[in-house]
């Protein structure tokens, strides 16, 4: 089952540094041994048809074939360097970024790689069941393909810890194999990547949300003034805007289907599909969950990653300026009972900025989400992103509460409201009751409607999906 790590498509000269292939041959049989144990469960001998990066030009990193997944060539890769960069933002903006880890530096920059990293593993974990119960073909594939890509920025981000950091970095990429999802012993780092993921409603929006902090994340990271960093996760960001995709468009076909029953007069719930007030409730809860990953809105630690050239904004080049100095950032906060206004230092703010973007992000979705009601003929009812201040578990917000328009409530008043906004136990009990696993080819499951079209240029009805022997 082991691979030679030279088969391991990679554009960093692994072969050149003999310690650093030491280190990653040790690491490569706990990683293929933990794939096996907590990866998707029940088709490891199916043969996929998979999209797998052999390079980074356009036409290696998207080559498509048939493979088994523990067979997937999971490689490393950083965008090429071109030129001699420089630092883009804070106080060292303008000078030459760094190829090797600044001293002072060290701890931030591995608590930041640790805690992107650790979140590729733990969505495997998360999804591992889904398989068994996918709505198509098509979608088992797009299943599997989300998940071989969580293992590939797994391998990038631990690529990193072992050239960039030691024995400490070693030493963290063994335990990015040892925490679990949902482990009450050894949780991974963030709350989002502990919630169970086992239906598709919940990996459609958690693609959706979830893996759309991801991208923002990234896109921040790839200005890193640490070159090594940035050009990693500038090949990861190609790769990530799938899982977006997957999220986006399995939502849309939810939502399609069951608006196409309401124009036809027929109750969803009759015909296995999922109403738009569950549709809702998910979307509420895996939006406030994803919001939270960005930290809290008041943040001296975003400050100093601001300060020090680790961690810019969105797309920091397209900004008027670069050191984000005398600026301040609006907030409404609680206090004694009510929301005031308070105005903080522009760089103490940057999560929330960072925020910002991927608010607006979320909110164009939606706005597809609802055109595709609209052309169902469904009239009055629409799907809605909840305030920001809603069901938030970090951050000043998360000191009070807050109905979905964001206003201030009780206590009692929201745990009376509670199962109208989020997911209660009688959404998840139907939901999993029309997760009845579809298998044959171009056959949907009874609450999806199918894709626009096929992938690579491929059928909806293609089989994307082989059983051993088949």
């Amino acid at each position: 089952m082991s691979q030679s790590l030279e088969t391991i498509p990679n554009n960093v000269d692994l072969g050149s540094d003999r310690r650093l292939q030491r280190a990653l041959e040790q690491w490569q049989p706990n990683f293929l041994s933990w794939w096996r144990d907590v990866g998707p469960e029940g088709f490891q001998q199916h043969d996929v048809y998979l999209r797998t990066a052999i390079s980074v030009d356009p036409e290696g990193w998207a080559t498509y074939d048939y493979v088994r997944m523990p067979d997937y060539r999971w490689g490393i890769f950083l965008v090429p360097k071109s030129g001699e960069r420089t630092i883009g933002f804070g106080d060292n903006l303008g000078q030459p970024a760094w190829d090797d880890v600044p001293g002072e530096h060290r701890n931030a920059l591995r608590r930041i790689i640790v805690t992107q990293a650790d979140t590729e593993p733990a969505s495997v974990e998360q999804q591992r069941q889904l398989g068994k119960v996918a709505p198509s073909i098509y979608d088992l594939r797009n299943l599997f393909q989300v998940n071989v890509e969580e293992g590939r920025h797994l391998w990038a981000m631990v690529y990193l810890l072992h050239r960039h950091f030691g024995r400490d970095g070693r030493e963290e990429a063994e335990e990015l194999l040892a925490r679990r999802s949902g482990s009450s012993d050894k949780p991974r780092i963030l709350n989002a990547f502990n919630e169970p993921i086992d239906d598709w409603l919940s990996f459609f929006m958690f693609a959706m949300f979830t893996d759309r902090d991801g991208k923002y994340q990234l896109a921040a990271l790839a200005e890193s003034g640490f070159d090594p960093l940035a050009r990693t996760t500038r090949f990861m960001l190609t790769e990530e805007a799938h899982h977006l995709f997957v999220g986006e468009m399995g939502v849309d076909r939810v939502v399609q289907r069951t608006a196409g029953l309401m124009r036809e007069g027929k109750e969803p719930r009759k015909e296995g599909a999922i109403p738009l007030d569950i549709i809702q409730r998910y979307l509420n809860q895996w939006f406030t969950l994803s919001l939270d990953l960005f930290g809290g809105e008041v943040s001296s630690n975003a400050a100093d990653f601001f300060a020090a050239g680790l961690k810019g904004r969105f797309r920091e080049d397209d900004l008027a300026e670069h050191k984000a100095m005398g600026q301040s950032y609006r907030l409404e906060v609680p206090e004694n009972g009510k929301l005031v206004e308070e105005n903080v230092p522009l760089r103490n703010a940057m999560n929330e900025v960072l925020r910002d973007e991927y608010v607006k992000d979320c909110q164009r979705a939606v706005d597809r989400w609802n055109k595709t009601l609209a052309k169902n003929g469904v009239q009055g009812l629409s799907l809605a992103l909840p305030h920001r201040r809603f069901h938030r578990g970090v951050g000043p917000h998360s000191t009070a509460k807050f109905d979905p328009q964001g206003r201030m409530m009780s206590e009692a008043e929201f745990e009376a409201h509670k199962d109208e906004w989020l997911i209660n136990e009688a959404d998840r009990k139907y939901v999993k009751s029309v997760m009845n696993g579809v298998f044959e080819r171009g056959k949907m499951a009874s609450f999806i409607a199918p894709p626009a079209k096929g992938i690579n240029g491929m059928p909806v009805d293609f089989e994307y999906v082989r059983a051993p022997g088949s």
